[in-house]
């Protein structure tokens, strides 16, 4: 559990804030498991949460989240940080935009979240602000304006398009530029592909796009992503570039849930990040899951940073396995079952 978590739910701990009672109702942005509601808090509670793992930790604790938001007319919203500030503010402006006016917002995070950035921001608009620091994280509230739009307009990212014509938003891994990593593998995808295809932790859709373009007589693709919000991004830019394309979308965590269907391809970039610490095991577990999800004869193709150690647990899970290209940063790998 962050520390953030526990700071979010200071202030109604202490009385500082009075917990939000029966018969209203508070949305909770960013949920993450390991909150105990305080005494007196008693509202109804919209928890959304958009990333596959964490929505499943919360929903096997007991809570039902969900990946968007779906209410309106909140008293109450609560906001807990990520480590992206444009999304911090698309929260905050997200919120603002749904509660009644007089509702308030009580926000956390660590200082590596840019809560102290923000909180700042926010006075430099004029806005009251009352903040507390307790657990190494600070907490920060505010009340919805009468008439909140110019603040909403001042805080809310405008939509991102990436190399021209994708759409992406904040918080989406590389939203704001095409990852090398992708563009490199890119490079070697198949130009005359014609089975069925899968794009594991697709993100908002570059390489489905790209094995489209080169492949235009392939049968399909499925689309596998942990970010609900870069999945839907996904599903707009492919029906909008690739409008022929028969596509499947699956909101789902590679590393721990199961792929139901078999492919004869699966493309990769898989992430190798846990927080900020390197994870290759994150990786390793994909390629798992891959070699279960590829018919007999299918072929892996993935990229990965040049020192992780995927070589290994290629050579155990398939038939035959090798490098196709290596530069600076990266190594394009294959597989077959």
């Amino acid at each position: 559990m962050r520390e953030a978590v526990k700071t979010l739910f200071h202030p109604f701990e202490t009385n500082v804030l009075t917990p939000p009672p029966a018969g209203e109702r508070v949305l909770f942005l960013g949920a993450e498991t390991g909150y105990a509601l305080p005494e007196g808090f008693a509202a109804e509670m919209e928890v959304v949460q958009a990333f596959r793992p964490i929505y499943n930790a919360l929903q096997k604790r007991g809570v039902d989240a969900q990946p968007e938001i779906t209410g309106t007319d909140f008293d109450m919203a609560l906001i807990l940080m990520t480590r992206h500030k444009g999304q911090n503010e698309n929260f905050l402006a997200e919120a603002l935009s749904r509660l009644k006016p007089g509702g308030r917002i009580v926000m956390a995070g660590s200082k590596e979240d840019g809560v102290q950035s923000l909180r700042k921001k926010l006075v430099s608009l004029e806005v009251e602000v009352e903040h507390l620091a307790k657990y190494h994280a600070q907490a920060f509230w505010l009340t919805r304006p009468q008439d909140p739009a110019l603040l909403i307009a001042a805080l809310r990212a405008k939509p991102s398009f990436v190399a021209d014509k994708f759409v992406t938003a904040p918080g989406m891994f590389s939203h704001g530029e095409v990852d090398a990593g992708s563009l490199y593998l890119a490079r070697y995808l198949p130009t005359d592909f014609r089975k069925h295809a899968a794009d594991f932790g697709a993100g908002w859709g570059y390489l489905t796009v790209a094995l489209a373009e080169l492949s235009p007589s392939i049968e399909g693709i499925d689309l596998y992503e942990a970010d609900h919000a870069a999945l839907q991004a996904a599903r707009k830019n492919v029906d909008h570039l690739c409008p022929k394309l028969q596509t499947r979308y699956h909101w789902l965590d590679l590393a721990r849930e199961e792929v139901k269907a078999r492919y004869d391809l699966i493309v990769m970039n898989p992430p190798f990040h846990e927080g900020h610490a390197t994870e290759p095991g994150l990786g390793q577990a994909m390629i798992r899951k891959a070699s279960e999800s590829l018919r007999t004869g299918g072929e892996l193709l993935m990229v990965a940073n040049r020192g992780l150690p995927y070589e290994p647990v290629l050579k155990e899970l398939f038939r035959t396995s090798g490098e196709t290209a290596r530069n600076a940063r990266y190594k394009v790998l294959w597989a077959k079952k």
